[in-house]
């Protein structure tokens, strides 16, 4: 029992109460409660937090799948657990997702919030409440009218640490710029002791390819993607720190899930690609350090679903639509090298928006390798979205067939499109403001039970 003041109490009832309308009458509005709460009292966060063991999860790409990788494991174990499962990861959004579970009066038994953070808002949550844990998926340039390169969006991360000295950190071990970050915390580290395949040389469009210590270039015992690997300076010595939970063995990929050994634990990750490998594994690593069983881990992973826009699968009148969020150039090469694991003939629909939440500056299309898709069986291109044209003058550089393309400038014609195409599956790679208003869309149209 405990007890808040008298701004504080209005500060819960009328986010709940704006909170309840957002939902019934808009459907949505997740960030909205939090805004209303927020003006009235600044420091809500650290009271409707109270009681709750915190993970935060953050960094570039994957933070939306790993947070509810481990939602659901705690879950599956019993555990007491709220999660911001739609992504809502600025301040406000975070703070409404508390208020909705909030009950005045009294505090449960052992709880916990699996709280994805947008990077620049990490040091707005560790103001007002200390994480049991943090961890940070990876670094690569994304929004860079907003983010700038990589050692600016590590920066903002880092000041979200410094203020919470007593949270673990849970970081991916094979992201060269998370070594070493000279900060107290306790450091845990996870990657792959594995190769996926012979490369070891960078691609010279990938990110944080100097050593942070000397700016010399990093060498690779192996690359998983991007500037992801086993890295090593020659010129001073820096490598990549001791990992506590790997990926030991990869035994199968394929478009339905991957099949790979992790501390010697044999699972199936019922999501593709390599980045969910890693947001497996950084679940697994975090599960464990919060004593959650393996068999328990391993059946989550197994029976996992994809949510809200990443790898999502609907079905549209017969076919079936794979939407995939895609936001920068590292997430896009890898959705491509998930689609390519898909040997039938498929279609693609390519959603370009520019809007603030997506990043103004579109120019990062050019550095994705969509080359890759021309060996593909594709027979339907149909690009939407704000900047269809750009994204219809970089599939056709990328030597994809012009008698295939179609440009939809609104989402009736699209979905219309979709239904005529020429194969029962369909991918769609959406950027986040375009994902979010094809979904409501299919929503409105009964193609997606639930919006949220």
């Amino acid at each position: 029992m405990f007890k808040i003041n008298i701004k504080t109490g209005l500060s819960i009832i009328i986010s709940k109460i704006v909170l309840k309308l957002s939902k019934t009458l808009l459907k949505g509005g997740t960030n909205f409660p939090g805004k209303v709460a927020l003006k009235v009292d600044n420091n809500i966060l650290k009271t409707v937090a109270k009681g709750y063991k915190v993970i935060i999860v953050t960094g570039t790409n994957g933070k939306t799948t790993t947070t509810n990788m481990i939602y659901s494991m705690l879950k599956d174990s019993g555990k007491k657990v709220i999660s911001n499962s739609t992504g809502a990861n600025m301040l406000p959004g975070i703070v409404a997702s508390f208020i909705e579970h909030y009950k005045f009066g009294h505090i449960d038994g052992e709880k916990y919030a699996v709280i994805e953070t947008d990077e620049a808002n990490v040091k707005l949550v560790t103001e007002y409440i200390t994480p049991e844990i943090i961890t940070i998926t990876n670094l690569f340039r994304d929004q860079l009218d907003r983010y700038g390169e990589v050692y600016t969006t590590l920066k903002k991360i880092v000041e979200g640490l410094e203020k919470a000295p007593l949270s673990k950190l849970i970081l991916n071990g094979d992201e060269s710029l998370l070594g070493d970050l000279e900060i107290p915390n306790a450091a845990v580290y996870y990657g792959f002791n594995t190769s996926i395949d012979d490369n070891k040389t960078i691609d010279i469009n990938a990110d944080a390819k100097f050593c942070k210590k000397c700016k010399h270039p990093y060498e690779y015992n192996f690359l998983t993607y991007n500037h992801l690997g086993d890295f090593y300076c020659e010129n001073c010595g820096y490598k990549r720190p001791h990992l506590t939970y790997f990926v030991d063995k990869i035994y199968e990929q394929t478009p339905e899930g991957s099949y790979v050994s992790i501390n010697g634990t044999d699972i199936f990750i019922n999501q593709s690609g390599t980045y969910n490998i890693y947001n497996a594994l950084c679940a697994y690593s975090i599960a464990r350090e919060l004593g959650v069983e393996k068999k328990v881990i391993v059946n989550s992973l197994k029976s996992q679903k994809s949510s809200f826009g990443r790898q999502e699968s609907l079905n549209i009148d017969g076919k079936e639509v794979k939407i995939v969020l895609v936001k920068n150039p590292a997430g896009c090469d890898q959705a491509i090298n998930t689609i390519f694991l898909d040997k039938r003939e498929i279609s693609l629909v390519a959603l370009l928006n520019d809007n603030y939440a997506d990043g103004r500056d579109v120019s990062w299309i050019w550095d994705v390798g969509f080359e890759k898709l021309s060996s593909l069986n594709i027979k339907d291109v149909l690009v939407g979205g704000a900047r269809l044209y750009d994204m219809a003058v970089r599939l056709k550089v990328a030597g994809l067939k012009e008698d295939g393309f179609q440009a939809h400038e609104n989402l009736d014609s699209l979905l219309e499109g979709i239904k005529n195409t020429s194969t029962n599956t369909v991918y769609v790679l959406a950027t986040y403001t375009a994902m979010l208003e094809f979904r409501k869309y299919l929503f409105n149209k009964k193609y997606i039970e639930k919006l949220w």
